[in-house]
C-alpha cells in the first residue's frame, strides 16, 4: 500500500508540474492611443524568456506562453513600452500611447540612422565587413507575423547603424508647370509599379527618410487600390475622371484620372509558364532577402493550379537551373526545391536572365501566360550586367511574348535603378517585398494583376482648354514622359495593365486668371502667334482625354476619347478615391521635399487620409496614417 501511496504522490505531482508548464494561446490587436488606429510591427516578448511575436498588419499578434504568471512586453519605436501580466485572460488588446522624446532622439545622416535606445525585442550585433548590412533586429521586426523561438535577448543595448550606403536610384528631375498655350498636350505611359511605396515604408519604419530619388510619387498613388466601376461592353478598363479644388492650393484645380481594369476570375485566368529566377549570390543571405524570398514564393507556389507550370532558375557565380518545368499539381516538388536553395559566390545576372528566357521559350504556351519573376536585390556584377546590354535582351524577348517581372527584397546594396529599368522594358511590374504582408499582397491578393496582362502599351495624351487652363503639372510619372508624337506610334512601348488593377493620375491645374508664381512671362513670337479658337470659350470642357493600347497579344493599338468638364466643385465634396490620392500625392511632395508643396503640411495629410480610409478591410490605409503621423519626428536629411 505504501508503494502505491508513493508512487500515486508523484503522479500528482508530476501532474501539477506538467500543468504548470502548459502553454496558454494569447492573441489581440495592438492600437495607437493617439488615433485608434492598428499599429504593425509591435515586438511582444514573453518576459524572460525568448518568446516572441510581432504584430500584423492590422494589429493583430499571436503568442503562445507559459502559464497565466507569464508578463507580455509590447514595444515600438515611438510608444511608450507596456508589460501585462496574462493572468486568466486569451484575449490581451493592447492601446500604446505616443512616446514623442524617443521619437525626437532619432538622427537621420544621409541614407542612414544613428540611434541610441534600449531594445526590448530580439537583437543581434552588426555583421562586420559588409557595407549597408543592418542589424537582425530591424529585419526581423519587418516580418509580420513571425514568432520566433530560441533567440538570445539582448536588453540596454546601445547600437550604431553604419552610415555608408550604396543603394541605386535614378535621378528624378520634377515635373514643372506647363503653359497650356505652349504646351497644350501632356503625354506618358500608366505605371502600375508600386515598388516605391513599400521601398520608403521600409526607411520610414527605421526612422529615417527615404532618399528623395527613392519617392516615385505616381507609385506611392498606385499602391492602393480604388473603387472605381468595372469596365463594361468590349473594353478591358473603364476611364473615370474627376476635378476639384486643389486641397494644398484652393486656386488651383486637381484633376483625378482612374483606370479600372477588368478583373477575370482566376479560374477563367489563362494557364501560366512560369520561370522563378532567383538572385541566390553571396549578397542575398540575409533574412530579409532570400529567407523571406523563399517564403514570399510559397505563397505564389500555393496559388496555382493544375494547369500552370513552373521552373526555378538560378544566378550567383554562374547560373543554373535547378527545377526543370513542373506542373502546378506537384507543388510539394516546387516547395522543397525553394527550401534547397543557398546564398554564395558573385553575381552573374546577365547569364541568369539569359537562361530563363531559353526555359520560358522551351515551354512557351501559345495562348497563357508566358512571363518570367526576377527576385533579387539587383546587385548584378558579373556578366552581362550593363544596362543597356540586358534591356536590348529584354526587348528582344518581349516581342517573342515572354513577360518580365521583377520582385525586389532586401537594403544596403539595393539597386532600384537597375530593376525598375528591366521590369518597364519587360513588359512586365515591379514590386518590393519589405515583408510577408506585402508578399501575401503581390502574391495572393493581386495575384491576377501582378501576372495577367489585359492590356499592354498604354498611353494617355491629354489636351488642355487654354481657355480654362493657364498652366498645368503633371504629379510624378516622370520617368514615364514620352513624346507627344509617340502617343499614335505604335511601335513605341508603354506600361500594361494586369486582371484587376487601378491606376491613377493627377493634374495640377493653375486656371486662367490665377496669379501664380509659378507661370512665367514669355516674350511675344516674331514669327508666329497663338490664337485661341472660339470653340475653347463655348465649351464646359477642362480638357480632353486620349487613351491608346494594345490586347496582350496585338500589335495596333485602339484609340479612347473622353471629354473631361469642370463641375466647379470644392474638393471638400469629392470621393474617396480623389480625396486619397490627393493625400498620398501631398505626403510624396513632402518627402520629395518639392518646391511645389505649398500649403502642403503633414496635418494637411492627415486630414485628407482619415476622411478617406474607408473600410480599409487589408490595412493598408491605416497603416499609411501611421507612417504619416510617424514621419513627423523624423529629423532632417
Amino acid at each position: 500500500m505504501k508503494k502505491i501511496a508513493l508512487f500515486l504522490s508523484i503522479l500528482i505531482l508530476s501532474a501539477s508540474r506538467f500543468a504548470d508548464v502548459q502553454e496558454i494561446k494569447i492573441s489581440g490587436t495592438i492600437l495607437g492611443a493617439d488615433d485608434g488606429l492598428p499599429i504593425a510591427g509591435v515586438n511582444i516578448i514573453e518576459k524572460g524568456t525568448s518568446r516572441g511575436a510581432i504584430s500584423n498588419i492590422n494589429g493583430k499578434y499571436e503568442i503562445s506562453v507559459k502559464g497565466e504568471a507569464s508578463v507580455l512586453v509590447f514595444s515600438f519605436v515611438g510608444f511608450v513600452t507596456e508589460e501585462i501580466r496574462v493572468g486568466a485572460k486569451k484575449t490581451i488588446d493592447v492601446t500604446l500611447q505616443v512616446d514623442n522624446t524617443s521619437l525626437q532622439e532619432i538622427v537621420v545622416t544621409g541614407y542612414a540612422a544613428q540611434e541610441k535606445r534600449n531594445i526590448t525585442g530580439s537583437v543581434s550585433t552588426v555583421r562586420s565587413g559588409r557595407p549597408g548590412r543592418t542589424m537582425k533586429a530591424e529585419a526581423d521586426r519587418m516580418y509580420a507575423p513571425v514568432v520566433y523561438e530560441e533567440m538570445e535577448i539582448a536588453m540596454d543595448l546601445d547600437y550604431v547603424v553604419p552610415e555608408f550606403n550604396t543603394e541605386g536610384y535614378t535621378t528624378i528631375q520634377e515635373n514643372e508647370f506647363l503653359q497650356s498655350t505652349k504646351n497644350p498636350l501632356s503625354t506618358f505611359s500608366i505605371d502600375v509599379d508600386v515598388a516605391s511605396y513599400a521601398n520608403l515604408r521600409r526607411f520610414l519604419n527605421n526612422g529615417q527618410k527615404p532618399p528623395i530619388d527613392a519617392v516615385r510619387i505616381e507609385e506611392m498613388i498606385n499602391y492602393f487600390n480604388y473603387d472605381y466601376p468595372q469596365p463594361k461592353g468590349e473594353e478591358p478598363f473603364s476611364v473615370n475622371t474627376e476635378i476639384a479644388s486643389c486641397p494644398w492650393n484652393p486656386e488651383h484645380k486637381l484633376v483625378h484620372i482612374g483606370l479600372q481594369g477588368k478583373k477575370i476570375p482566376t479560374d477563367n485566368l489563362p494557364p501560366s509558364n512560369l520561370v522563378f529566377l532567383i538572385d541566390v549570390s553571396g549578397s542575398m543571405q540575409d533574412v530579409n532577402k532570400l529567407p523571406l524570398l523563399k517564403s514570399a514564393f510559397k505563397m505564389l507556389v500555393e496559388k496555382m493550379r493544375d494547369e500552370d507550370r513552373v521552373a526555378i532558375a538560378v544566378y550567383a557565380g554562374a547560373a543554373g537551373l535547378v527545377l526543370p518545368s513542373t506542373p502546378g499539381s506537384q507543388k510539394d516538388k516546387i516547395i522543397q526545391a525553394l527550401d534547397k536553395l543557398e546564398a554564395g559566390g558573385s553575381t552573374a545576372g546577365g547569364a541568369g536572365i539569359k537562361l530563363a528566357y531559353e526555359v520560358a521559350l522551351e515551354n512557351f504556351k501559345k495562348e497563357g501566360n508566358n512571363r518570367i519573376i526576377l527576385a533579387t536585390d539587383g546587385d548584378f556584377n558579373v556578366g552581362a550586367s550593363s544596362n543597356a546590354e540586358m534591356e536590348r535582351l529584354i526587348e528582344t524577348k518581349r516581342d517573342q511574348g515572354v513577360f518580365l517581372t521583377v520582385v525586389g527584397f532586401g537594403m544596403g546594396n539595393y539597386k532600384d535603378d537597375k530593376m525598375e529599368i528591366l521590369a518597364d522594358k519587360g513588359n512586365g511590374n515591379y514590386a518590393y517585398i519589405d515583408n510577408l504582408q506585402e508578399a501575401r499582397k503581390v502574391f495572393v491578393n493581386e495575384f491576377g494583376g501582378t501576372l495577367f496582362t489585359i492590356a499592354k502599351d498604354v498611353k494617355l495624351q491629354i489636351e488642355f482648354n487654354p481657355a480654362k487652363v493657364q498652366a498645368y503639372r503633371l504629379i510624378g510619372y516622370e520617368n514615364r514622359r514620352l513624346k507627344n508624337e509617340d502617343f499614335n506610334d505604335d511601335k513605341k512601348d508603354a506600361g500594361e495593365l494586369g486582371s484587376g488593377h487601378t491606376v491613377t493620375a493627377l493634374y495640377e491645374i493653375i486656371p486662367v486668371g490665377a496669379k501664380s508664381e509659378f507661370v512665367k512671362s514669355i516674350d511675344p513670337l516674331k514669327y508666329q502667334q497663338s490664337e485661341i479658337e472660339k470653340i475653347s470659350y463655348d465649351t464646359r470642357e477642362l480638357m480632353t482625354l486620349k487613351l491608346r493600347y494594345k490586347a496582350p497579344d496585338g500589335n495596333v493599338s485602339k484609340l479612347i476619347t473622353t471629354p473631361v468638364i469642370d463641375k466647379n466643385k470644392d474638393w471638400e465634396n469629392t470621393s474617396e478615391n480623389f480625396l486619397w490620392s490627393a493625400a498620398v500625392a501631398e505626403f510624396g511632395m513632402l518627402l520629395r521635399e518639392s518646391k511645389f508643396v505649398q500649403a502642403a503640411d503633414v496635418q494637411s495629410v492627415l486630414k485628407l487620409a482619415r476622411s478617406a480610409k474607408g473600410n480599409d478591410e487589408e490595412g493598408y490605409r491605416s497603416e499609411f496614417i501611421r507612417l504619416v503621423e510617424s514621419s513627423r519626428f523624423l529629423a532632417s536629411r
